[in-house]
């Protein structure tokens, strides 16, 4: 099976701040960097799949309130 390459580019997207803190904290917890977490939310909602596990969710639902978002 061919290796595909992968061609990354830097962005400026703007976020809600809220919403980033939570991003950040879900890369810590899955020990991703923000960049590979977005990028596999992406492909599972492109997929149709959900992108977290319960446990994933409740750590989720936890910096939410810790964060206001």
């Amino acid at each position: 099976m061919p290796k595909t390459v992968v061609k990354r580019t830097q962005t400026g997207v703007r976020i809600e701040s809220s919403l980033l803190k939570v991003l950040k904290g879900i890369a810590e917890y899955t020990d991703l960097t923000l960049g590979d977490l977005l990028e596999g939310i992406v492909l599972h909602a492109f997929e149709g799949k959900a992108p977290f596990s319960p446990e994933t969710r409740k750590v989720i639902e936890q910096l939410k309130a810790v964060y206001g978002c």
